[in-house]
């Protein structure tokens, strides 16, 4: 998809994804028609207005309060609408399992609002950002991001509009309430509280986040989960990084909490293929409509991109991974995370 003369909205756009999305599409596509910002945190949309007000491309910007629960104001927001990023969820594990009907409204009945606003509104493209949570969940977070992963691709055959496209990935580096600005605040106070000797995360950086949803908008076709191949890291080694000296105190699983988290399942990985920096999840669905369509987004990848369809299930998850962060190299992120302030 060519951006030029678009319109874009982001949902959940003055969160930590949305602020670095806006940045780069207003230094690398100045030539888009519109960029409209929804969001429900008015002295949030404030402030970043205050701060977009000197661009040049400020006079493009739309600011919308609105929540995706309401789908009223969201069918109101897409309107002339070509391009939507759909970053909006509420996403802190150990508060999902206190307030699980809280986290339903916004992550999966928001998700199908955004879907039906969408269609409604013949938005050309969709891309819903995820998380490696929904893969085998065992958390009400994970849970929810799996239902939304589920709503947005079935959506494309459902229908019979091939928009949707979804991205998952693990921890963005210094993202707020992420591990590395808590390990950070407590690095004067010499110890640090873990929860398993174990424990190991995925991580990417923003802009690599943002990168891969770049490549998403360019080149997916619809019905497709798109994974990067991204490195892990030890929460031990994390703690090293930060302060070598401090004392490690074990507090056991918070609730919700996995040891290692996963990005395709073994049963995702029985659909899905492999690009050289990327996998991709295509639908399971293999009733005959949507059995061609599958095929499709199988024919598609081979021939563009040279994609391997897998044919041995496997879980790609961070205690497995090939591609593990040295004590040296979380340094050098933890260094440039302090320097950004984030």
């Amino acid at each position: 998809m060519n951006l030029k003369n678009k319109s874009i909205l982001i949902t959940g756009a003055t969160g930590s994804f949305g602020k670095n999305f806006i940045n780069y599409i207003i230094t690398n596509h100045a030539d888009i028609k519109k960029l409209v910002i929804f969001s429900r945190d008015e002295l949030k949309q404030h402030d970043l207005k205050k701060e977009m007000s000197t661009k040049k491309i400020f006079s493009k910007m739309r600011f919308f309060l609105g929540d995706v629960r309401d789908g009223e104001r969201v069918k109101e927001a897409f309107k002339n609408i070509n391009l939507v990023v759909h970053a909006a969820a509420l996403k802190q594990v150990d508060t999902a399992e206190y307030n699980p009907k809280e986290f339903i409204k916004t992550n999966i009945i928001g998700a199908q609002n955004v879907i039906d606003a969408a269609v409604y509104n013949n938005v050309e493209k969709v891309i819903a950002l995820s998380t490696d949570k929904a893969s085998s969940p065992v958390n009400l977070y994970g849970a929810t991001k799996l239902c939304s992963d589920k709503l947005f691709i079935s959506a494309n055959f459902f229908y019979g509009k091939r928009k949707f496209s979804v991205v998952r990935y693990g921890n963005v580096e210094g993202s707020r309430g992420s591990v590395i600005p808590l390990f950070l605040k407590n690095k004067k106070k010499n110890f640090f509280n873990i929860t398993d000797k174990n424990m190991t995360r995925f991580t990417i950086s923003l802009d690599k986040s943002i990168k891969l949803v770049m490549w998403t908008i360019k080149n997916s076709i619809g019905g497709e989960i798109i994974i990067p191949k991204i490195p892990s890291y030890k929460i031990i080694d994390l703690a090293k990084a930060i302060n070598l000296n401090a004392k490690l105190k074990f507090i056991g699983l918070r609730p919700g909490e996995k040891i290692h988290e996963e990005m395709i399942s073994f049963t995702e990985s029985l659909n899905s293929m492999e690009l050289k920096d990327k996998y991709l999840i295509v639908p399971s669905f293999m009733d005959p409509p949507h059995f061609y369509e599958t095929k499709s987004i199988n024919n598609y990848y081979k021939k563009k991109f040279k994609a391997k369809i897998n044919k041995k299930a496997f879980s790609y998850n961070s205690g497995e991974n090939k591609n593990f962060l040295s004590i040296a190299e979380l340094r050098k992120i933890i260094n440039r995370i302090s320097e950004n302030k984030l």
